[in-house]
């Protein structure tokens, strides 16, 4: 009995010592039911998980710290709730804020005159809104005095890049004041384009932007220019350049067009970054003989800057059309293929026979004689890196039976926009039946190639590589020679040391 007392007494002291521990707990439990037949009362949607509950403690427990100060942004309006029917049920209507620009409406490259009373604005413009809405353009003619009316005119859109534009597309927009003559007093005038988006991006909005395209100061115009014997017979109209291209390539194909073309030809470089400084001493090598750009050979154009707008390879549509419509009244022909390519006639022609064959049409293609790139002479084994390259390259694609693309040749005052591969927009006919009369040797890719071409030597006149058959073709080796005398008479021996 005594030890049945004490321990009695013993757990009366524990919970004493206890007391204020389990007044909480009791307390604590007390709520818990309370507010559990408080949820009996609340409508059944209302319910609080265990996730809920944990969200809420790990929210006390670790607050994060205040956001930073931020500029002042501009807050969309609050979304509107407003009961719109009888039965109770509310529609909210909701609110889409436009921010920034998708694309730009218009972006100029260059202005030009046609003639008398017609312009050519060449550009690039938003591609979603020419495929999926209707663009306007308005042309307005305003004299430089104030004492005369200004004339407008409904602008022509032309898109030449065939549907090949990525966020823009090429835009050639042609600006034709019917029965009147432009500046006639010579006294100046401004080309002003209006650009209208009709819709187009925003449907509730047609916004016209204004640009100033072409400045003519007084007495500029020369109006004997579109009437008269242009200055070159032949002008080549190049695509972009870019990339790491092969100074030595470059200089055998200036030099081998140079003396192809004749002294009465121009070739209009474009730099999209492929004109490094390897590639420019090519083009205008300081010598007491004078570089081709100096000798008026070469015209260098800088085009970096429309890397920015992303067009098809590196906006080459525009950079033609661009070539086009500034020197149109500058050559009889006008010639467009790349740097890896070379025009050849056969020997008992020249370019001069050729085309005066051709003059009756307004655009011909040239055929292409399609050479591989990695294939040489096994006998130049040890010497390849002293021969050019189509002197050493010299093995052709022979499958037959296939289109293959062309180049092309155009008398640009019949022309109101172009291609890379032939124009669709010109007044007069084109021809395609030029085989045997005129061709180019396309080398593919040697022009980007800094080292060694010859990667495989051959010791036949035939070979098939890749399920492909080749022959040999010597045509433009044979003349290798001449080129190479031609250039040592035209500028000297200073690039005799060119690296590829």
């Amino acid at each position: 009995m005594a030890k049945e007392r004490e321990k009695k007494l013993f757990l009366i002291g524990s919970l004493g010592n206890y007391a204020a521990e389990l007044k909480l707990l009791l307390t604590t439990l007390l709520l818990l039911c309370g507010v559990a037949t408080l949820l009996q009362f609340l409508p059944s949607r209302f319910t609080i998980s265990s996730s809920d509950l944990r969200f809420c403690i790990s929210r006390v427990s670790h607050q994060p710290p205040p956001p930073p100060p931020t500029a002042l942004l501009s807050t969309p309006p609050p979304p509107l709730s407003t009961p719109l029917s009888s039965n109770g049920t509310t529609i909210i209507k909701r609110f889409f804020n436009p921010y920034g620009s998708a694309a730009y409406n218009f972006i100029t490259m260059g202005a030009y005159r046609g003639g008398l009373n017609t312009f050519a604005i060449v550009g690039l413009a938003s591609k979603p809104i020419h495929v999926y809405a209707k663009p306007t353009y308005e042309c307005e003619w305003a004299p430089l005095p104030p004492n005369q009316n200004s004339t407008s005119t409904t602008g022509y859109k032309i898109l030449p890049d065939w549907g090949y534009g990525h966020v823009y597309t090429v835009v050639v927009v042609n600006c034709t004041f019917n029965h009147t003559t432009l500046n006639a007093d010579n006294a100046g005038g401004r080309l002003i384009l209006r650009a209208s988006t009709s819709g187009g991006g925003d449907a509730s909005l047609n916004t016209t932007d204004t640009i100033e395209v072409l400045h003519e100061k007084p007495g500029t115009l020369n109006a004997s220019l579109f009437v008269s014997e242009p200055k070159y017979d032949y002008l080549y109209c190049g695509s972009s350049l870019f990339g790491d291209l092969n100074p030595q390539r470059v200089r055998e194909w200036i030099a081998y067009h140079v003396r192809f073309f004749g002294v009465k030809s121009h070739f209009v470089i474009h730099d999209a970054g492929g004109v490094h400084a390897e590639v420019l001493e090519v083009l205008r090598p300081w010598m007491e003989l004078g570089p081709w750009m100096e000798l008026g050979y070469v015209t260098l154009q800088d085009i970096r800057e429309q890397e920015r707008f992303d067009g098809y390879y590196h906006n080459q549509f525009m950079v033609v059309n661009d070539c086009l419509h500034r020197y149109k009244f500058m050559a009889k022909w006008m010639f467009f293929f790349d740097v890896d390519e070379y025009i050849y006639v056969p020997p008992k022609s020249t370019i001069k026979s050729v085309l005066h064959s051709l003059s009756h049409y307004s655009q011909f293609t040239i055929e292409q004689m399609p050479m591989s790139s990695i294939m040489c002479l096994q006998e130049d084994y040890g010497k390849t890196h002293r021969k050019w390259g189509f002197e050493k390259l010299v093995f052709r694609d022979n499958i037959r039976g296939i289109r293959r693309d062309r180049k092309y040749a155009v008398q640009p005052r019949n022309l109101y926009a172009t291609g890379v591969h032939m124009s669709q927009d010109l007044a007069g006919n084109t021809t395609h039946k030029t085989e045997g009369r005129i061709m180019y040797f396309h080398y593919h890719g040697s022009i980007a190639e800094r080292n060694e071409s010859c990667k495989i030597l051959v010791n036949s006149t035939e070979i098939t590589h890749d399920k492909i058959p080749y022959v040999l073709d010597t045509t433009l080796r044979d003349i290798a020679g001449v080129i190479k005398k031609f250039e040592l008479k035209m500028i000297g021996s200073r690039l005799q040391k060119t690296r590829q």
